[in-house]
């Protein structure tokens, strides 16, 4: 079975960013003549009026990258970028899958004597009305933001859990990758496995921390899955812990599995004028449907992430490392 049209940026020999299309057999890429990158490559095709197939088509070279090697070596990055990170946002929704909803209600019960949670209610709020008809707004969803593109993580580096986080916990998701145009209109350029990563036990201590907890760094890819949105998708998440499988669990996500449609998302993320600044690029995570801190797992430094789901080849990747503490922050008069 042919695969679908997955981009991949990685560094070559000379650490020189390039772009390469995962062939059929996985195992090798075609590298894609694109000298800034799958963004540059984006850019062309709203340029053009073309789809971004087209023009990674007629980019294509006549040559192959052995997949495993860069993978094995690290050489993969994340599959979009911006140069000026300032200009990559991060943000996401929440409660669109019905195990996020039932892991956060579970963990805000205490509070409420019995009674439906604010997370549950949200999530029927995103039940009953966050799949309109097309062309009209449906039920606004949970929002949150997560930071710049300082806050990436390439596939297979370390995720920095801070010295001041109680915890950092993954949160294995898609991402959908956007570009806003010269004209302020925001295009889809693909979707991304994605590991959100949060602090749940300091949401856990108070609902109002969650935007605290939100502002982690995050890691994508390593591939960006071009063409129409998948609507369910088949993945796992696992936890190793020297180099055993501590916890692991099926999941399942795409536009069937949430309560809110991708449009539904898009409309309410965009319809804001401050997040269709011409030329930037954003990352928006879509909500995960498994948690290992919904099933009482505590995670550790130097426990290990994967996250797959087909299509996509390879996994995403990354290790939690705690950062040094270095003391409070001083803030000096001028």
């Amino acid at each position: 079975m042919s695969l679908p049209l997955l981009l991949v940026q990685y560094l070559d020999a000379r650490d020189r960013r390039c772009v390469g299309r995962v062939l059929d057999n996985g195992a090798a890429l075609q590298p894609i003549t694109a000298p800034d990158g799958v963004r540059g490559l984006a850019l062309e095709a709203l340029a053009q009026g073309c789809g971004l197939a087209e023009v990674v088509a007629h980019r294509a070279q006549d040559s192959t990258v052995d997949y495993a090697q860069l993978v094995a070596k690290q050489r993969l990055l994340t599959p979009i970028d911006h140069p000026d990170a300032a200009h990559l946002l991060l943000s996401g929704t929440g409660l669109t899958h019905r195990a996020s909803a039932a892991g956060r209600d579970a963990m805000h019960q205490a509070g409420v004597a019995g009674r439906e949670t604010d997370s549950m209610r949200m999530y029927r709020i995103g039940e009953a009305g966050g799949r309109p008809q097309p062309g009209v707004a449906g039920a606004q969803p949970e929002w949150f933001y997560k930071g710049d593109g300082r806050a990436l993580v390439h596939p297979g580096q370390d995720l920095p859990l801070p010295a001041f986080a109680e915890d950092g916990g993954e949160e294995a998701e898609l991402a959908a990758v956007y570009l806003v145009d010269a004209d302020g209109n925001p295009a889809r350029i693909g979707l991304a496995l994605a590991n959100e990563f949060s602090d749940h036990a300091l949401e856990r201590s108070n609902y109002l921390y969650l935007a605290h907890s939100k502002l982690r760094c995050a890691a994508i890819g390593p591939e960006l899955l071009v063409g129409e949105l998948p609507q369910t998708l088949h993945g796992r998440v696992r936890l190793l812990r020297d180099g055993q499988t501590h916890w692991e669990q099926d999941f399942r996500t795409g536009e069937a599995e949430m309560c809110h449609s991708i449009a539904n998302l898009e409309h309410h993320h965009f319809k804001y004028h401050q997040f269709r600044r011409p030329g930037d690029v954003h990352v928006h995570f879509l909500g995960a449907a498994a948690l290992s801190s919904a099933a009482g797992v505590q995670t550790r430094d130097g426990d290990r992430f994967e996250i797959s789901a087909p299509p996509f080849v390879q996994a995403l990747v990354n290790r939690m490392l705690r950062q040094p503490d270095p003391g409070p922050v001083v803030v000096r008069s001028l």
